[in-house]
């Protein structure tokens, strides 16, 4: 709860360092760590655990194996960006998962269709303007529940299209084209809004110790996971 980190931590060294495992709600708890005058380490659970080397797992069993290493300073480790970029990356991150809804939408429209053999031909993209109105004429084709399933379906998309731009604009208000962001959008296919996902998703690109690990941070490395025989 917020407030009683605070309290326990206050028995403590001011300015000792905190470990904290990558659990889905370690924002606050590092906030709260920041508060009371400690210091943060956020640590890469996956690594912490073969370190361990701990067949059972319990808070208690990871507080003290995080503790050891933290003590014998072998703690893995991972980057805690600022606050104000934690807040601000809610913004491309959430437009995403937007994005994700109106492609399922599409999708499942585009399923029903083809289930009764419909097709609009000659138009790119049957929800545009003038896909639409050929569309609101191929679901009164649809048997009854179908077309009022279907109905529902386009009306949800109509929201979260609507949802999608208001996003657009905050983010086109709140970021300037920075000369990073520039730089990103000579990439083939990045335009503006991919190029501040890119930038708040890297953050300090100085924590990078040499290229090849941000192209690994990326996804863009691919790693050997298979063995190799050497017979």
């Amino acid at each position: 709860m917020r407030g009683e980190l605070r309290k326990f931590l206050s028995n403590c060294e001011a300015g000792s360092p905190v470990a904290v495992e990558t659990i889905g709600n370690w924002y606050w708890i590092v906030d709260e760590i920041e508060a009371a005058g400690f210091k943060p380490r956020l640590v890469h659970a996956r690594k912490a655990k073969l370190m361990m080397g701990m067949i059972n797992k319990t808070d208690k069993l990871d507080a003290r194996g995080m503790n050891r290493l933290q003590r014998n300073g072998t703690l893995p480790v991972v980057w805690i960006p600022p606050g104000d970029l934690r807040d601000k990356r809610d913004l491309p991150r959430t437009r995403m998962v937007l994005v994700r809804q109106r492609t399922q939408l599409k999708n499942r429209i585009h399923a029903t269709l083809a289930k009764y053999g419909l097709t609009i031909r000659g138009i790119s993209d049957i929800f545009g303007i003038k896909g639409r109105q050929m569309l609101d004429q191929r679901v009164k084709q649809f048997p009854p529940h179908t077309a009022y399933a279907t109905r529902q379906l386009l009306k949800e998309l109509d929201d979260v299209e609507t949802r999608i731009g208001e996003f657009e604009r905050r983010m086109r208000e709140l970021f300037e084209e920075t000369e990073e962001i520039k730089l990103l959008m000579t990439l083939p296919g990045v335009g503006f809004l991919l190029g501040i996902v890119i930038a708040l998703e890297v953050g300090r690109v100085d924590r990078f110790p040499a290229a090849m690990h941000l192209s690994s941070y990326g996804g863009t490395t691919p790693s050997p996971k298979g063995s190799i025989n050497l017979d």
